[in-house]
């Protein structure tokens, strides 16, 4: 393979992942050629090598490939001679005269933020009880209107729709209003671009490019937790937006207060907007979710029949998040498409054995908590917190009572997954609740109820 074949792939690279993409991480590279399916590459840096291998490696052999050229693997090494001391790839956003400001009106490639993924919309969202709320409030902020809350933050488990959110109001801010400059990214994106510029010693370009957008969008800032330099950035950054008045809108999988290792300074400020909890999906959410994907599938694969039942089924049996429960799907009907048969409840159990089985796991103190938290309408986060007010200890003593008699868990490790709590006080909790069982009926009859639904 020569140079200029390589020349090719860098050019369709370029229109797939994005100029910003393209010249950060691909540019730098430099061609060493093809040896036994190995296609290797020389990388300034480490870091940089190891980065390119895990995000972009996949696109490189699949288009080597699709040129004709048999590439199994990708191998990239720093050169002897520049291995003490290498540069890394500059920012994305730098120019020949670096002093300027960054124009307003720039191409959002210029950027250096994820790419969005196309299906991640507001209408291929799936609306139910318990997201509706951030899909409110995410709505609210891609409206583009005057800033109500800032900074919106959405936190919650693997799965729930977080991710689809974010990516739904960047959407929907360029689509009404495309000269936003809107920077959606992932808080390790973040770091990692820290980090770059702070060896290349480009840390104003850094200041300067990231506190010049109109809206800043960051992904899973509990990566940044214990990683003071990136914290320090971070904090000084989010300052300076709020002080512009411009939006920002974070994703975490735990309530600010919650997350370890994040300083405080940076907790309160993540609390002085909003903060919604994406509750784990109930039986009505996850049909809802599966007949629109059934739908789509459908048309994909046209005259392929579904028999009745088969996503009631599927939506009681798998209750993990909505990645798993898609997959599911998405297996079904390839399988079901490759052997030429009609999706049946028989097919069901022989396609997703792995699955179902997966789903029959043991019940878990955070379905405790979660179930307890929803019958009494108190958040998660309250359930495991510090807070002692009665309308919040009691649901959590059940819980802890729960806890101790459908699972097999020690009383210490109770203990730590509510909040850190000692044996002794789960022992209090589960005592009184006993204690309660028989002169309260209205605690008796919630205690049947929920260890129905836990059981079921």
């Amino acid at each position: 393979m020569t140079q200029e074949a390589w020349g090719k792939v860098r050019e369709t690279l370029a229109k797939r992942i994005g100029k910003n993409n393209f010249t950060s991480w691909i540019e730098p590279l430099r061609w060493a050629g093809l040896t036994n399916g190995v296609a290797r590459f020389e990388v300034p840096t480490t870091f940089f090598g190891d980065w390119v291998s895990r995000n972009y490696s996949d696109h490189i052999l699949g288009l080597l490939n699709a040129e004709g050229h048999a590439a199994g693997r990708t191998e990239f090494f720093v050169p002897m001679t520049q291995a003490a001391n290498a540069p890394v790839a500059p920012l994305a956003a730098d120019k020949p005269a670096r002093a300027a400001k960054p124009s307003r009106n720039r191409s959002d490639d210029d950027l250096p933020g994820a790419t969005l993924d196309s299906r991640f919309t507001f209408d291929s969202f799936v609306v139910g009880k318990p997201n509706e709320l951030a899909h409110a409030a995410a709505r609210r902020v891609a409206e583009g209107g005057p800033v109500t809350f800032n900074p919106l933050f959405l936190y919650g488990g693997v799965g729930l729709g977080k991710t689809h959110l974010m990516h739904a109001i960047a959407h929907e801010l360029q689509a009404r209003q495309p000269q936003l400059r809107v920077l959606y990214l992932s808080a390790e994106q973040f770091m990692y671009r820290f980090v770059q510029a702070l060896r290349d010693k480009q840390i104003m370009d850094f200041k300067e490019l990231f506190r010049s957008v109109d809206v800043l969008m960051v992904d899973d800032v509990q990566f940044i937790a214990g990683k003071d330099s990136t914290q320090e950035e971070f904090f000084h950054t989010f300052n300076a937006l709020i002080d512009q008045n411009k939006q920002i809108v974070i994703s975490a999988d735990r309530a600010p207060g919650e997350i370890k290792d994040l300083e405080d300074r940076i907790k309160s400020r993540l609390q002085c907007g909003l903060v919604v909890d994406l509750h784990p999906t109930d039986y009505e959410l996850r049909l809802g979710i599966l007949q629109q994907k059934a739908e789509y599938y459908r048309q994909q694969y046209k005259g392929l029949a579904i028999s009745t039942g088969v996503l009631e089924f599927l939506a009681h049996r798998i209750t993990t998040n909505v990645r798993v429960l898609e997959g599911a799907l998405t297996r079904l009907f390839a399988f079901a498409s490759l052997v030429g048969r009609e999706i049946t409840l028989e097919l069901v159990q022989d396609c997703l054995a792995d699955i179902l089985r997966a789903s029959d796991r043991k019940l878990t103190i955070e379905e405790i908590q979660r179930k307890v938290a929803e019958h009494y309408n108190i958040r998660l986060s309250d359930m495991i917190g510090p807070k002692r007010l009665r309308n919040i200890a009691r649901p959590r003593q059940v819980a802890m009572y729960f806890a101790k008699q459908l699972t097999s868990r020690s009383l210490p490790e109770i203990g730590r997954r509510f909040g850190g709590r000692d044996h002794t006080t789960i022992m209090h909790g589960v005592r009184k609740i006993e204690e309660l069982m028989s002169t309260d009926s209205q605690l008796s009859d919630d205690l049947q109820l929920l260890r129905r639904q836990l059981q079921a």
